[in-house]
């Protein structure tokens, strides 16, 4: 079965919800409501590419997601459902705007015009004793896209990027910000110009 325009997925290790950590032996459960998203599950495993599909993404690879792909709803009536992309059992339909990153062979890859950027240290002295400890609108690129390669941005380089463009994301234990090409101001001490 392939769909003509979607990639079909399954969640990653079978869960819909990333909501149980455990502490030693104990389980513990870090929401119990099926419409929080921040505890949605944000992987999936690619088990068909679309009809004619020549990309990159291969079925088997595992693909980060937006965080309603999985999520249950409940209706008017209380009842619960499943979002637009549900097909059937354990089954979704994944277009190519709610994918961000594919894993391959045990790398990451940035899909389109997403990257993701990850937090520096404050290094300013005006935050300290304010709770903040990330430099505000400063990270680095740790998955880059064509876009920005395009541009002279490489992985490892500092940028800066627009207010409230952080799509927070937690990639092998790591606290990432997804961000868009356009997103991106400035590289090493340079105005990125974008044609």
């Amino acid at each position: 079965m392939k769909s003509p325009f979607c990639f079909i997925v399954t969640p990653y290790n079978n869960r819909r919800y990333d909501n149980i950590k455990y502490y030693g032996e104990q389980k513990f459960f870090t929401s119990t409501s099926e419409e929080d998203h921040t505890v949605s599950t944000r992987f999936a495993t690619v088990v068909e590419t679309p009809i004619n599909y020549t990309g990159k993404v291969k079925k088997g690879d595992i693909l980060v997601v937006h965080h309603n792909v999985f999520k249950y709803y409940n209706d008017i009536y209380g009842r619960q459902k499943s979002g637009r992309s549900w097909l059937k059992d354990d089954l979704f339909l994944v277009d190519s705007e709610q994918f961000y990153l594919y894993k391959q062979n045990n790398k990451w890859y940035s899909h389109g015009k997403y990257c993701f950027i990850k937090p520096i240290p404050k290094r300013d002295f005006y935050l300290d004793g304010v709770g903040v400890t990330e430099e505000p609108l400063w990270g680095t690129i740790k998955y880059n896209n064509e876009e920005l390669k395009a541009l002279g941005v490489n992985e490892g380089d500092e940028i800066s990027f627009q207010p409230n463009s952080e799509y927070v994301f937690t990639i092998d234990d790591e606290k990432l910000y997804r961000m868009f090409t356009n997103n991106i101001t400035i590289t090493n001490g340079q105005q990125i110009v974008k044609t």
